[in-house]
């Protein structure tokens, strides 16, 4: 139905559905205010509770104890397990529907680093495949645990931080990649080798993010080669066909105030304030939720590196072209399975 311009949903929508659509808007929430709410919570119990202040300032100095676990392989997988397997994450799963392929069998003996393009506003496909078990990754890669990499920023925030943590997120410092990939299998049967999920265009990416075009950042990010030359680790590229197809965006005109506020937190801060357009509860037309459009996560074939203690430059930029080039061919190789109207459609890589 459609009133004032406004495209409202059906009345008798399946109650399935409904929850759908709000696993899609509380992730949304989540991830985009959950940092600053949490400190907001902090603050609030702090200083308008009486005896609850006293266990949030001890939580307070715990993350200042706890500060460098984001840097040292982050939680393990014990603890971690109960929050990806929880059920709830079927209805976001389905209400996109996001999907998980792999093209070639990872080794469970060895580390690998995936570098997953694009970022899309969110990194949806990525989250859903990585961060949660209702993709079943431990099936099409058995034997690897997978660790998705978030900004350190993250990792400061009261109470949001333990969510990211559950997820199995660690820091993006090279020293933390570092520490993932030289990641040694012990006896614990809950130890295994690392599948490492870098989002290589990084949160830059959400303002180039439209709907049916697929433009990534990688020319001038080569730190990911040089860490999977000091680690002897495979890179394997990562593609979610149907990620930018989630939001709109309004975009701000060059030098615009908006885009100067947008510059200023890339910056300073390293995420990127986009003014979305998605959809509400209950319309089509706007809103903060994303879009009902498939998402395919394909898993390319992993690219041998040597090892290099140190890497020169000429070895840096050797294997970061041979990347883009297999980037490029799983692009154009899978994306008619994927997309419509493929032939029109092409990889920006910049």
């Amino acid at each position: 139905m459609k009133l004032f311009g406004i495209q409202f949903a059906p009345i008798c929508v399946p109650l399935e559905r409904r929850l759908q659509t709000l696993a899609a808007g509380g992730w949304f929430v989540f991830i985009v205010f959950g940092g600053s709410m949490g400190c907001f919570l902090a603050i609030y119990l702090i200083f308008f509770t009486e005896w609850i202040r006293y266990l949030v300032i001890i939580y307070i100095a715990w993350i200042y104890y706890d500060r460098d676990t984001c840097i040292q392989g982050g939680r393990r997988q014990r603890y971690t397990r109960w929050i990806r397997r929880c059920s709830w994450w079927a209805y976001f799963r389905d209400y996109f529907p996001i999907k998980l392929y792999k093209t070639a069998d990872l080794d469970p003996s060895r580390n690998y680093l995936l570098c997953s393009f694009p970022h899309g506003i969110l990194a949806t496909g990525a989250f859903a495949s990585f961060a949660t078990d209702s993709l079943n990754f431990h099936k099409l890669f058995p034997g690897l645990e997978p660790r998705l990499i978030t900004l350190t920023q993250h990792f400061m925030f009261p109470f949001f931080r333990e969510c990211i943590y559950a997820f199995g997120a660690c820091s993006s410092k090279a020293e933390s990649l570092e520490c993932l990939l030289k990641h040694k299998k012990s006896s614990d049967p809950d130890d295994l080798n690392k599948a490492v999920i870098l989002i290589v265009g990084g949160a830059a990416e959400a303002l180039m993010s439209r709907p049916s075009t697929y433009r990534t950042l990688c020319n001038k990010r080569k730190g990911f080669v040089k860490i999977a030359l000091k680690t002897g680790t495979p890179l394997v590229p990562v593609f979610s066909f149907g990620e930018t197809d989630l939001f709109d965006q309004i975009v701000a005109p060059k030098n615009s105030l908006l885009n100067r506020i947008q510059e200023f937190f890339r910056k300073n801060v390293g995420v990127i304030p986009v003014l979305v357009i998605g959809r509400g509860f209950f319309q089509y037309s706007f809103g903060i939720i994303p879009r009902r459009r498939p998402i395919s996560v394909v898993v390319g074939s992993p690219i041998e590196v040597p090892k290099v203690t140190e890497p020169t430059r000429e070895e840096i930029n050797k294997y970061h072209d041979l990347f883009k080039e297999k980037l490029i061919e799983l692009f154009e190789t899978e994306k008619h399975k994927y997309l419509e109207n493929a032939d029109n459609i092409k990889l920006s890589i910049e």
